[in-house]
Parts: C-alpha cells; sequence; structure tokens
C-alpha cells in the first residue's frame, strides 16, 4: 500500500504539472543541454545536446530535484535542468532578431526618404506645369481682349458700312428720280416748242390765207 502511494505520487509528480504549466521557455545561454527521462541527472539521456536558443514547451516542473519537464519543437518530451532554462530568447537569438528590426526599419525610411525625394520632385515638377500654364493662361487673356478689340472695331465698321451702304441706296434712288424728273422735264419743253412753233406756223398760215383773201384795190380808183 505503501509502495503504491509512492508511485501515484510520483505519477502526479510527473503528470499533474503538465496542465498547470504549458508555457514556453528558452535554453540559456550554455553551448548543449541534455534532455533526460526523469528529474535527475541519473535519468537517461534522450537528447544529448539541445542547442542554445532553442524554444521548449513547459509540461511541468519538480522544483525540489531542480528538474523542468518540457516539450521540444519535434515533440520528444523529457525534463532538464531548470537552471538553464530562461523566461526570453537568449541575447544572441535577441540581437539577431533586434538586428533584423533594425534593418527593416533602416529599409523602410530609406523608402519613405526615396517617396519623398519623389513626391519633392513630383511637386517640383506641377509646380512648373502650374507655372507655365498661368503664363500660358495670360498669353491667352491677352490674344483673348485684343480678339474682343477688333471684334469691336469690325462689328462698328461693319455697321458704318452697312449705314452707308443704306444711304448710298437712298442717294442712288434719289438720283435715278431726278434723272426721271429731267427727262420729262427736257420731254415737256421739247414738246412746249414744237407746239410752240407749230402754233406759230399756224398763225403765219392762216395769215397768209387772210392776206391773200383780201380784195385787192385798184390803182387806178
Amino acid at each position: 500500500m505503501l509502495m503504491l502511494r509512492k508511485v501515484l505520487l510520483a505519477l502526479l509528480l510527473v503528470l499533474g504539472p503538465a496542465s498547470a504549466f504549458a508555457a514556453t521557455m528558452y535554453i540559456s545561454d550554455e553551448l548543449t543541454v541534455p534532455l533526460r527521462r526523469g528529474p535527475s541527472n541519473g535519468h537517461k539521456i534522450i537528447n544529448a545536446a539541445l542547442p542554445t536558443g532553442l524554444a521548449l514547451e513547459v509540461l511541468g516542473e519538480d522544483k525540489a530535484a531542480g528538474f523542468t519537464q518540457v516539450r521540444t519543437p519535434n515533440g520528444t518530451e523529457g525534463w532538464l535542468p531548470t537552471q538553464y532554462l530562461v523566461g526570453q530568447p537568449v541575447a544572441k537569438d535577441r540581437l539577431a532578431a533586434a538586428t533584423k528590426r533594425v534593418e527593416a526599419l533602416e529599409a523602410q525610411l530609406k523608402s519613405t526618404r526615396d517617396n519623398y525625394q519623389d513626391v519633392r520632385g513630383a511637386r517640383s515638377e506641377i509646380e512648373g506645369k502650374a507655372n507655365e500654364l498661368a503664363k500660358e493662361n495670360q498669353k491667352l487673356q491677352t490674344e483673348l481682349a485684343e480678339i474682343r478689340r477688333v471684334s469691336a472695331t469690325a462689328i462698328t465698321q461693319f455697321e458704318e458700312n452697312k449705314q452707308l451702304k443704306a444711304s448710298n441706296a437712298s442717294l442712288t434712288t434719289q438720283v435715278t428720280q431726278l434723272t426721271d424728273e429731267v427727262q420729262d422735264l427736257k420731254r415737256n419743253v421739247m414738246l412746249r416748242w414744237l407746239l410752240s412753233g407749230g402754233a406759230l406756223v399756224l398763225i403765219g398760215l392762216a395769215l397768209g390765207a387772210w392776206i391773200k383773201s383780201r380784195p385787192k384795190r385798184s390803182t387806178w380808183a
């Protein structure tokens, strides 16, 4: 019965802490650490050389013996001295991680600087184009003002020409009317002259006939 209790106690020490821990520990800055079947240096070695910095899953701990039960990344379970475990990656791994982080930050900084230079270059290019467009706009405004001025002058001249043409047409009509009136007057004058001449001829003929029709007096009387 006493032996059974010892066996059960040993099983509790071995199996019981497995559900209570489940933390992650790391091999400290040692060259190699042996992994054993039990919590003592007398137990059989399962793996003679766990490398420095290896991440291990903690399954339990025998504080009295100074050993911790762990599981390796490939699934091997065993015990090793607790003094070789630390709660964070070893300095070498942390340095490597920090170095990678610094390199990543430097690359990000370089990319940011390059982007900034690209943005500055694009901004300078945009400002240059904006200045060119402003000059072109000013030139177009000047040309537009000149076109408006010329157009206003042309419209004024067109209206003046239109008025002159209307006046010319009116004068032409008046000249035509006056010409017709002059022709009528000429015809009337000629007709009057003809009538006057005809009247004189008739008077002369009548006078001649009258003279001829008078009886002649005898000279003897």
